[in-house]
Parts: C-alpha cells; structure tokens; sequence
C-alpha cells in the first residue's frame, strides 16, 4: 500500500521524509493484517480480506504474475471458509480478473472454485453483481480458457443465475448469456437449461420506480433479453411454441413482444427451424389482424408475417425437400382469398393486409400471390366501384424489378388506375395515384406502356379538377367535432392535401424520359396557376428537383429540363420582378424553391446543353448561383469579368439579406473554379464578403487565401467585428451545402482544414496571448469553431499545444464555445497526452462547474468528460467530484440524470 501511494505522488521525495512515521505505522499494520487473516475469528479474518480486497482494488494493476497466483490460490482457499468471508473474497477476486498478468489456468481455476463452493442466489444483491462482473471480465480476456471447460461453463453460469430478481443484475446476466451465445460457446446438453433459465423473464413485467437513480428501463430489459432469446436458432424449438402461447394471452405488452421477438428470431433460422410451427404462427397472427383493436398490434403482425415470408424464401430447395413457402402461403391465400369476393364485409381489408405484408417479403412470394388473386382483384373492380380498399394496396411493391410481377397484368392494371383517376370518388383517386407511383417505380415495359398509351398530363388535371369540385362533398374529416366557423378551413386544407399528395405521386412516377414529357408539363402549370398558394408552389419545386434527380440522363430530357423547364422558372420569376411591385415576404421561399431545380438539372446536364447567357436582374440572383456555380469548370461563362463586377457590388451595396448572400456565395463559386477569377479579385482589393471568398481560395490552396484569412484573425479584436470574425472560422471549416462542394464541382482539396489549422494554430495562441481580457473571448471562440470541426484524429494529437486556451474556453460564458471544447476535449481523455494530465486540478474544477450549466447540452457534455477522467490517477480529487456530482442526480433531465448516474458510479468504484 505504501509502495503504490508513493508511487502515485508528485513528489516521491518530499512524500518519503513526511511520511516515513506513518511507514512506521504501516508496518505495524501490516504485522497485524497477518493475524488478522491467520485469526480463529471468522468476523475477524472477514476484516482482513476485506482489507486486502480493498487493497487489490486500488493497486491490481501492478502485481506481478507470479502475486497474482499466490492471491487466487488464497482467495480460492478462502472461498471453502466461513459464510461471512465470501463476500470480500468475491470482490478481491473480481479485482485480480482485471489483472493482465493471469497466470494461465487461473481462469477456468477461479470458476470452478467459484461454481463448487459458492451459491450464488443466496447472496445478497452486490455480491452477485461482483459474480457476473467476474464473468463478464473473464469472458472478455481468457475467452479460449473458459471455452475449454466445454459445456461446464454454460451449466455454472445457468446455476448462479437461476432464480436472479433484481433489474440490474439481469442486465449482466443477460450479457452474459448474450456473449455466450454470439461468441459460440458450447452449450452442450444445456441449451434447454440456458433457454429456460433467461425465457422465464419473457416477456418483460418491469416498472421502474419514480426517481429510479440506476436509470434501468423497461425498454433496456426487453432488448437484452430479446437479443439472447434470438440469438441462436437452437433455441427455435424451445422459443416458437414460447410465442404462440404469449400471442394467446390477453396481455397487450406481452402480444407486442412476442410479435416483435418473432420477428427479430426468424430473420437467423432457416425454413428447418420454422417448418413444425408454421401453422400455429399463422392461426395466432391471422388471429389478431382480423380481431385486434390496436394498431401497434397489428403493424406487428404484418411485420413478423413479411419477416417469416423472408425468411422461408429464403430456403435453398431440394428433392427429397419439402418447399416450405409454398406450404405457408396456401396457408395464407386459402384463409384470406376468398374473403376478396365480399367487398361489403369486414374481412376484406385485413385480409388485404395479410396478402400484402406476405407478397412484399420476397419476389417469388410476390409472384405467387399476384398470380392467385390478380384476376380475382380486376374482376372485382369491375363489378364495384369502391373497390379501391382493396385492390390498390395489394399491388404496392417498393422495389424496382428486373422481372416486374405486374408485367402479365400491365393492360388491365392501366386500365383500372386511369379510370380511377377519373372517378369522382377523392378517395378513389387518392389511393389510385398511390398505385401509379408504384407502378412508375417498375421496369421501364410498364413505364413505356403508361406513357404511350394514355394522355397522363390529361388524366392528371382532370383528376385535380374532379377533387376540387367534389371534395366539399366528400370531407372525411369528423365535423362532428370541430364548431361550424372552422369548417370552410378545415375543408380547404384538407383539399389541399389531396393536391400534394397528387403532386407527390406524379414525382415519384417521372422515371421514364417519356412519362417526364408529359408530367412536367403538369407541375409547371400548377407553378403559373393564379390561386396557387406558397406551399403547392414550393411542393412543385421540390417535385421538379425529385424529378431531376431519379430521371434518366438522355438528351430527351435534357431538352426537356434546358429548353422548357428552367426558362419557364426563369420567365415566372422575372416577370413578377420587372413588374415593379413589392414583392411578398413569402416569395423568398418560393425562390430559394427554385434554386435546387436549376442547380440539380445543370449539374446533371452534359456540358454542351449547358452554354448559356447570364442576366443581371438582382433579385434573381439566388437563381444565377444555383445555376452557374453548379457548372463544371469546363463550360465557359462569358463575360465573367463583368459578372464577377457586378457580383462584388451587389454584395458590398445591397440591403436584402438573400440577395447579398446569394451574390456573394455565387462570387465565391466562381472564384473556386476559375483561374481568371482569381486574378480580378486582386483587382477588386477583396471587398466582397471575405468570410465566402476566403472560403473559396482555402478549399483550393490558393495563396491568396492567407490575404483574407489574416484580415479575419486580425478582426478578432475589433470591438464591433470580432465576435462576427470568430463565427466566420466556423464558416471556413464546416462543409458547404450549395456551392462551394464536389457535386457542384468545386475545386475542393482534401485534409484543407487539417491544413489551415496547422498553419494558424500559433497566430491564435498569440493573438489570444497579446490580446486584451475583453477581447480574449473572440479568440476563444475562433478556436473552438476551427478545432471542432477538425477530424477526431487530428484533435488528439493536435490539441496538447492548445490545451491552456482549451482550459480557457471552459470558463468562457459562451455555451456554444462550451459546447464545442467539451465535444473536442471527450476523445482526447481516451488517451490523454502526458500535458492534460499535469492540468488535472484546472480541468476537473471547470468540469465541475459546467455541470450547472443552464444548457442541457453542455451538463451532458461535461458528465461525459467526468465519467471519462474516472480512468486517470485522480484519487486526491475524489471526494470532490464525489460531492460535486450529487446534485445533477437530481437534475430535471432525464438524459443529464444518466449521465450523472454513469459517471458517480465509476467514480466510487475508483479505478475499478
């Protein structure tokens, strides 16, 4: 003990002399540790190891091997002693299984004393703790030694965890069982004793008491124990029968985990593992879709239904095999087909459901059940006219295939979606245009035949003109309950929402070159309608970009796009600029609509279709960004000299924030790209927003990007600037979302940030040193936003040199700066540099302080850096943190509670 505090201090010197009385005295203990252990006294001998318990749990670390085998031959001997002694001897020999040193055999030696002489349940609940925390550490360092004990290991876990109440303990039990299973023990003849012993608990029944301090949650019981129940396809034949018993149960809770376990479970068996209970699980899921009240319950079932469908399809056929899927789905198709030819009765639409969740687990299931009930579904829709409940979301099949199920059906299937669209039925339409997104998301045979064989603009406006004037009628919203003034409204919005859902349909459909020639067309007249409001508008731009980018790249559509649709955007938005009006503050959202359909149609369009003049009209100009600053470096612009003129004015004289922003980003675009540009901006003196054009040179190495950056550090102490100036840095290092990026074809270099923190990093460190106190904040801030966005490993290394402004910027009143050096700070304590340490005292009390922040953010931060100095040489500091820590416990967070709990908890087991 005096060894290990002698080793541990400052100044072993001065610690020798001071201390060397209390050597004195320690020898005497020591003498009276010997008799202590040696005494007849069973209490008596329990203080000793107690005493060496507590010992090895400060000091484990540096015992040799050959003192790690004399304690573990003792603690073993002492393990056969009195009751009263058992328990410090568990939490001594929990300790030693932390050494690294174990002699080999040791761990299968401690097990074997520990499974023979202790019971394990009769302990009280911190000893068990310390038994599966021996386990857990056993199993993550001599994992070959306990796999050699065979099937004895599984059947001595299985007895000590037999009977086990408490939550937290359960928690490492169930890891337990979990790393035997994923890490592939031999389980033996016990794989029933291991099955029964974790499912007893299943489902989970647990309540967490108000104010609970270990922040256990029913939640974290229930994904433990399910990744143990799932976890091996041995247990099929004990699990299965487990789930069709709990899905009869009148318990909600325990239906929703059993439907949701089943799903994990199958998704690792194999059609073998199934074939026996293939008819029990689907009674019990059939079961609770046609009769269930809850909606959780039954998207359950229709996931464990596709799960299961999945997973037989799965299944490699044989001869001498019997084809389980086949099995299944007549199981299926015999219980719920014949229910589609009763369109009136309640069957009809779970049965719907059922069908659905099973074709949309696999192609051939797909295959399978269209073939069975396609021509019952057309049939039918031609004899009732509501008959969209049904057929409609039958046919929804999200992946695109090669081989399309609906190939055989895609006449009739036409057919019925584009006289649904003309109905006068809303919900009728409504569920039709579902069906043609579906169908646009097929093989290009169905796309071809949708848009060669209808007028699909026609349909659609003829659609959007029969909801508008039936949908008054057809209101399904429940008027009951809302007064007679808010009915008009409730009636225009819900109207509105059919068109968006239109709009969204006829998006996802625009695949094929031909379809786009005829939907677009639509979109643009809803963009040029007098009574189209800013949502629709905006919702039609964003279905133009959606277009954009899923649509094959041809020449076709590239016309489409450069001859059509981008003038089109271009002449709206001109002619309510030049026509001398106001324009609505809402407009700007319509605008910045705009821009990523002209960016994502020009950065996709090949370069010869993308030559075009340039305009100078200033309210457009977020529109000039989104198109020249996405062109390749190749496509000359012309007259760029004059354009990057009238581009700096704009941005230095304007007052309207989106346009000087628009103009300044579209100037640092083009500086990026261009070689010319960069020499006019020495002509224009670098008037323009330099936090954009400094951004413009750095991403590229360019040498005058040392100009505008020293002009940034130098307005850190300007009175009025300087916080201005800082949050420019953060500009510099974050990526850029519109321009200056790779898929604008930005000359962006890699490692640029790594660079300019390595060149500027000391001119900050002056810059703070010379600065005056009211200024010094600036810099603190400029600091954090360039090394937060530096890659974690380059904080790690890079941070040392930095580590007094670092200390700095914790007591910095800024949350934000706070906020970034927590999340800087937290990787570097994984391995802290040898300077770190040495400022142990000024982090720890800054830590400390932070943990009252009025920011959630930051008290959470600022737990985590605490939980993490848990691991350093931090004992003098102890009891401070201890106290400390005791009031965010009581924190109003839930999540700063968590933390708070995680990091005391570490701390009072000190090193441990």
């Amino acid at each position: 003990v005096f060894m290990y505090l002698l080793s541990t201090h400052k100044d072993p010197e001065l610690f020798l002399w001071s201390r060397l009385n209390e050597f004195l005295c320690t020898l005497h203990i020591i003498l009276h540790f010997r008799l202590s252990l040696t005494s007849s006294q069973p209490h008596t001998r329990a203080r000793g190891v107690q005493l060496l318990s507590e010992v090895l749990q400060e000091c484990y670390g540096d015992l040799t091997e050959r003192e790690v085998e004399v304690l573990i031959a003792f603690y073993e001997n002492r393990l056969k002693d009195h009751y009263v002694i058992t328990p410090p001897v568990l939490r001594g020999l929990k300790a030693l299984t932390k050494c690294t040193v174990l002699p080999p055999g040791s761990a299968v030696s401690m097990l074997r004393s520990l499974f023979q002489d202790v019971h394990v349940q009769s302990l009280m609940l911190a000893e068990r703790a310390c038994v599966y925390n021996m386990l857990i550490n056993l199993m993550e360092t001599r994992e070959a030694e306990l796999k050699g004990l065979g099937a004895d290991f599984v059947f001595g876990f299985v007895q000590s965890m037999d009977g086990e109440r408490d939550p937290r303990n359960l928690l490492l039990a169930f890891q337990i069982a979990k790393t035997i299973i994923s890490r592939g023990y031999d389980l033996g003849k016990f794989t029933e004793e291991l099955f029964e012993v974790t499912s007893c608990y299943f489902p989970i029944d647990f309540t967490p008491p108000p104010n609970d301090p270990h922040g256990i949650t029913k939640e974290d019981l229930i994904q433990m124990l399910r990744a143990v129940l799932t976890g091996t396809p041995k247990f099929a034949e004990f699990l299965l029968p487990l789930i069709i018993e709990k899905l009869d149960s009148d318990v909600q809770s325990a239906k929703l985990d059993s439907l949701q376990t089943l799903t994990v479970c199958v998704s690792q068996y194999e059609h073998k593992d199934l074939a026996e209970f293939l008819e029990g699980l689907w009674v019990s899921i059939r079961r609770e879709v046609f009769q269930t009240s809850s909606e959780r319950i039954e998207s359950a079932c229709l996931a464990a239904l596709t799960a299961l469908t999945s997973c037989l399809s799965r299944s490699v056929l044989s001869s001498e095999s019997e084809d389980c899927l086949s099995t299944f789905l007549d199981l299926v198709l015999k219980d719920c087909k014949h229910h589609l030819s009763e369109p009136d009765l309640k069957l009809v639409w779970p049965s719907a459901k059922l069908l659905q969740a099973s074709c949309s687990a696999s192609i051939r299931a797909s295959h399978v059940i269209t073939a069975s009930v396609m021509p019952n579904i057309v049939e039918q829709y031609n004899i009732w006219s509501h008959y969209n409940l049904l057929c409609f979301p039958l046919c929804v099949f999200p992946p695109p295939l090669e081989d399309s199920v609906f190939l055989a059906y895609r006449e009739s299937l036409c057919s019925m979606v584009f006289s649904a669209l003309s109905e006068s039925n809303s919900s009728l339409q409504i569920t039709a245009t579902s069906v043609l997104t579906s169908l646009g998301q097929q093989t290009g045979d169905i796309q071809s035949h949708m848009g060669k064989k209808s007028d699909l603009g026609h349909i659609c406006l003829q659609s959007e003109r029969s909801l508008s004037s039936c949908f008054s009628q057809t209101a399904c919203l429940p008027s009951a309950l809302m007064d007679q003034d808010n009915t008009e409204a409730s009636e225009k919005l819900s109207h509105h929402a059919v068109r968006q859902r239109c709009l969204s349909a006829l998006a996802a459909v625009s695949v094929h070159p031909s379809v786009v020639q005829e939907s677009t067309p639509v979109l643009l007249e809803v963009l040029s309608s007098a009574h189209t409001g800013k949502t629709e508008v905006v919702l039609a731009c964003r279905s133009l970009q959606r277009i954009a980018e899923q649509v094959q790249d041809t020449e076709e559509t590239g016309r489409c796009f450069h001859e059509v649709i981008i003038p089109r955007l271009l002449g709206l938005t001109l002619q309510a600029a030049l026509q001398g009006v106001q324009l609505p503050q809402e407009y700007e959202a319509v605008l910045s609509a705009m821009v990523p359909v002209i960016s994502t149609s020009c950065s996709r369009l090949q370069p010869q279709s993308q030559q075009g003049s340039t305009w100078r009209q200033s309210q457009m100009v977020c529109l000039l960004m989104g198109c020249v600053c996405s062109l390749p470096p190749s496509v000359r612009i012309p007259q760029l000299d004059e354009l990057l003129s009238e581009l700096e004015e704009m941005s230095c004289t304007c007052t309207h924030t989106l346009s000087y922003t628009s103009a300044a980003k579209c100037f640092a675009g083009l500086i990026n790209k261009s070689l010319q540009g960069a020499l006019v901006l020495q002509v224009f003196n670098l008037r323009p927003c330099s936090h954009f054009v400094a951004k413009a040179l750095l991403v590229r190495y360019h040498p005058l990007s040392t100009t505008l950056t020293d002009k940034l550090f130098s307005l850190l102490d300007n009175t009025d600037l300087g916080s201005m100036a800082a949050d420019g840095f953060s500009l510099l290092m974050s990526d850029s979302a519109d321009v200056l990026n790779r898929a604008c074809h930005a000359d962006v270099r890699i490692m640029y940030r790594q660079r300019f923190f390595s060149e500027n990093s000391a001119k900050l460190v002056q810059g703070f040193n010379a600065a005056p106190q009211e200024k010094k904040p600036n810099y603190l801030k400029a600091l954090s936003n360039i090394v937060n966005k530096l890659p974690k490993q380059v904080q790690v290394t890079e941070l040392p040199a930095l580590l007094s402004l670092l200390l700095e910027a914790l007591s910095c009143p800024d949350g934000g700066v706070q906020l970034s050096t927590l999340s800087c700070l937290e990787p570097v304590l994984a391995d802290p540099p040898a300077a770190l340490i040495q400022q142990l005292e000024a982090l720890v009390s800054r830590l400390l302080a932070l943990t009252s922040s009025p920011a959630m953010d930051v008290r959470i931060a600022s737990l985590r850096c605490i939980h993490a100095l848990s691991r350093f040489p931090v004992l003098p500091f102890r009891a401070q943190v201890l106290r400390a820590l005791a009031r965010p416990l009581d924190d109003k967070k839930r999540l700063v509670r968590n933390e708070a709990v995680q990091a005391r908890g570490e701390w009072y087991d000190g090193s441990c």
